[in-house]
C-alpha cells in the first residue's frame, strides 16, 4: 500500500514540476483552441492525459520488466539493491532542491505538437501527451528514474506501480483542463498558486529523499563497512 502511493504521488509531482505544469497548461489550451466547447476542450484534455498516462506506464513497465528479467536479478534484489537506492534517493533530493542541477537534451517539441495538432484533435491530443511525456526535463527524470524505477524493481511490481505513477501524472492535467473549459479567467491565478504550492511540496520531497537516503546509506553502506573494518 505504501508502495501504491508513493508512485501515485511521485507522478502528481511530476505533473506538478515546472516544465511539464507549463508545457501541459499549453498544450490543454493550444488543443482545446480558442472559443471550444467545454465538452471538447474535455475530450482533448482527458485524451492527452491518456497519452502521457500510457507513455510513463510503458516506459516504466518495459524497463522494470527488463530489470527483473535479467540473469542475476534476485540476488540484486536481495544484497545490492538497498546499497544503491541510498545514494540514487541523496541524488534526487539534491535535483528536486536543485543542489544538483543538470540539464536534459532539447527537442523540437514545438514543431511535432503542431503536426499532431493537424492530424486531429482527437488522436493529435493522445499522441502529443505521450510525445510531451517522453520529453524529460531534469525533476521529472530525476523521479522517473532515480524513483519509481528502483520502487517498481524493488517490489517487482514492473507494470502496476509504473502504470500507477501514469494515473498520478494525468490526474492534474484533467483538472487543468476543467479549468480551461468552465473557468478560464481563473487559470492564470491558479496556475500562479499552484507554482508555489509545487515548489514548497517540491522541496519537502528533496528534503525527505535525502533523509531516507542517508538513512539507507548509514545502515546498508557505511555501518556494514565499519563493522567489518
Amino acid at each position: 500500500m505504501v508502495a501504491v502511493f508513493t508512485a501515485l504521488w511521485l507522478g502528481i509531482l511530476t505533473s506538478f514540476s515546472p516544465c511539464p505544469l507549463a508545457t501541459n497548461l499549453a498544450a490543454v489550451g493550444w488543443l482545446a483552441g480558442a472559443g471550444a466547447k467545454p465538452v471538447r476542450t474535455l475530450a482533448a484534455g482527458a485524451l492527452y492525459s491518456l497519452g502521457r498516462a500510457l507513455a510513463y506506464a510503458l516506459l516504466g513497465g518495459l524497463l522494470t520488466a527488463s530489470l527483473l528479467s535479467a540473469v542475476g536479478t534476485a540476488r540484486f534484489l536481495q544484497h545490492d539493491l538497498n546499497r544503491i537506492l541510498g545514494p540514487l534517493l541523496i541524488v534526487t533530493g539534491m535535483v528536486l532542491l536543485d543542489l544538483l542541477p543538470f540539464r536534459m537534451p532539447a527537442l523540437d517539441l514545438e514543431t511535432k505538437g503542431r503536426w499532431l495538432v493537424r492530424h486531429g484533435r482527437g488522436s493529435g491530443a493522445f499522441l502529443l501527451g505521450a510525445l510531451f511525456a517522453l520529453s524529460f526535463c531534469p525533476v521529472s527524470a530525476a523521479l522517473f528514474f532515480g524513483s519509481l524505477l528502483p520502487l517498481a524493481t524493488a517490489e517487482a511490481s514492473p507494470w502496476i506501480l509504473p502504470a500507477i505513477y501514469g494515473v498520478g501524472t494525468a490526474l492534474p492535467v484533467l483538472i487543468l483542463a476543467a479549468m480551461l473549459a468552465f473557468g478560464a479567467r481563473w487559470v492564470g491565478k491558479a496556475f500562479q498558486r499552484i507554482e508555489m504550492v509545487e515548489r514548497g511540496v517540491r522541496r519537502l520531497t528533496g528534503v525527505l529523499f535525502v533523509g531516507a537516503g542517508l538513512y539507507l546509506s548509514w545502515v546498508y553502506v557505511l555501518e556494514p563497512g565499519l563493522l567489518a573494518g
